[in-house]
């Protein structure tokens, strides 16, 4: 930018009179896989609502790839018209409670530590091995220690706190409560509220935000899907909502910009001013945040801009090796309905509930109950290293019949499944393993929905339009089943972190959280 309250000429005068410019729109924290697209297509879908840089976490790449998941997306980062930067993914796998398809070790981490487009360490899922002193997260602490270290700590508080923030995390976006934010700023930590596809903190932590405190704060995704960037945008939306939720539109402007590039060290961008990279946004309507024009480091962002662009080619094909063809009698779970573990969905959230139910039994084998709004869930290991499969039930997705499956399950994306009978959920199953990897609805014995994602399991390579179709056919598809959840595929890719509380599921069983052990 060269200077501003002054008049300048140029070979192209753009004329924005009537229009009112705010610098470009930062997203904190996301994982672009979790958009289901390549960072190329992401490119393309997210800049013309004014995202000007996005802070990206390839930790579910490299989950399944390991190192190769750096080399992909800081390849892309050089060629992406919006600024992508990359922190290096922390915990894989993020415990030893389920099985990954790489492990990264400090060394590894360390080696990209000086690239240009890294600005440090990704979030610190495994707090319970920050506050334990365990040797490898102090060796990867150490090794990035005076640098940027995101943290997650759901519903973390007090000295736990206190001792998790002094070894050096700077972030969280796992706040949920608006007593828990305000507890995590007092303590020096800045606070990245989070409004995606499934986690939605916004209406919750919107009280906090404020002209005096929206230095403390900034906004990210972490994540939304092409199909709910169309219906509602990206943080475009996120300011949208808070204005509307009574923040101030200075407070919601600074933390998209100003506040985010301040947390993360990025001292040239943030304002509108000379000498700040010319990420420009310019609006129609302030309190609506209704986007006309985008420049992105003083280029108009259009179609031509993007066409110029030198792609690569995508990575990560054959990426599902199943030990075995998974059948309906794998997926089986004999003994007593009495008092069995359930996993509790809470609507808008990843913390799940701890359960207690009685269910059915027949022939010997534990059975869903429709009755009770409860499912059979089963995840299995994809990596090719061993045939586990954990098995359980789920309550809160309102499925009649059918099944669901997907090869995105955070954070070691195993395969997931869940529906009302073994025969359905074994199907599925078998078409992720044809399609390489995506989301599959069965019925009856009938795939009556699907998207592929082949590249890793996790994105696919088509257009995000595309993908947007093919989200919206699988939600229909659901629906038809009884279906209740907004996202019910992203809800299902969530029950396996067993990072999050309280109970999960994983290759190795169901996970009780809160004590980090398997449960019976």
């Amino acid at each position: 930018m060269v200077g501003i309250l002054d008049r300048y000429e140029g070979v192209r005068e753009i004329d924005g009179e009537g229009r009112i410019a705010v610098p470009g729109f930062i997203d904190t924290h996301l994982h672009v896989e979790s958009s289901l697209i390549t960072p190329f297509e992401f490119d393309r879908c997210v800049l013309p609502h004014g995202v000007t840089t996005a802070i990206c976490d390839p930790h579910e790449m490299a989950n399944v790839l390991g190192t190769g998941a750096f080399d992909y997306f800081l390849d892309c980062a050089t060629r992406t018209v919006m600024d992508l930067r990359v922190n290096l993914s922390s915990c894989v796998p993020a415990t030893p409670l389920e099985t990954s398809g790489a492990i990264l070790d400090a060394a590894a981490l360390e080696a990209y530590r000086t690239h240009p487009k890294v600005i440090g360490l990704a979030e610190f899922m495994n707090f319970p091995g920050v506050l334990g002193c365990q040797s490898d997260c102090m060796e990867k602490l150490t090794a990035f220690a005076g640098g940027h270290i995101d943290g997650h700590a759901p519903l973390l508080r007090g000295r736990a706190l206190n001792g998790y923030l002094a070894a050096g995390i700077l972030t969280d976006h796992e706040a949920t409560l608006a007593d828990e934010a305000l507890e995590k700023i007092r303590k020096g930590i800045t606070i990245l509220i989070r409004e995606g596809s499934v986690c939605k903190d916004l209406a919750a932590l919107a009280p906090l935000l404020t002209p005096e405190t929206s230095q403390f704060f900034a906004f990210c995704t972490d994540d939304r899907n092409p199909m709910e960037i169309a219906h509602e945008g990206h943080i475009d939306f996120l300011i949208r909502k808070a204005i509307a939720l009574g923040v101030a539109p200075l407070a919601a402007y600074r933390a998209a910009s100003l506040s985010a590039a301040r947390a993360f060290g990025l001292r040239d961008r943030g304002q509108i001013a000379p000498g700040q990279r010319a990420d420009i946004v310019l609006l129609d309507d302030l309190e609506t945040c209704q986007v006309a024009q985008v420049f992105s480091a003083g280029r108009q962002v259009d179609d031509a801009l993007f066409d110029a662009r030198h792609t690569i080619e995508p990575s990560g094909y054959g990426s599902v090796k199943l030990a075995k063809p998974v059948t309906a009698g794998d997926l089986a779970i004999a003994g007593s309905g009495t008092d069995r573990a359930v996993i509790g969905i809470v609507p808008g959230q990843i913390i799940t509930s701890f359960l207690r139910h009685d269910l059915p039994v027949s022939g010997g084998q534990v059975l869903p109950d429709a009755g009770q709004d409860i499912a059979k869930i089963c995840v299995i290991a994809r990596h090719g290293k061993n045939g586990n499969i954990g098995r359980g039930f789920v309550k809160g997705f309102g499925l009649a019949t059918g099944a669901l499956a997907s090869s995105v399950g955070h954070d070691s994306h195993n395969i997931c499944v869940v529906g009302m009978n073994d025969d359905d959920m074994a199907l599925a199953v078998a078409r992720l393993a044809i399609l390489g990897g995506g989301f599959v609805a069965v019925r009856e014995g009938e795939v009556v929905a699907e998207l592929s994602l082949p590249l890793a399991g996790l994105m696919s390579d088509r257009s995000f339009e595309q993908v947007r179709v093919d989200l919206e056919a699988l939600r229909c598809a659901v629906g038809a089943m009884g279906g209740t959840l907004e996202e019910p595929f992203l809800q299902l890719a969530f029950l396996p972190l067993p990072v999050i509380p309280h109970l999960k599921i994983t290759d190795m069983g169901l996970i009780d959280v809160d004590t980090m052990t398997l449960v019976n």
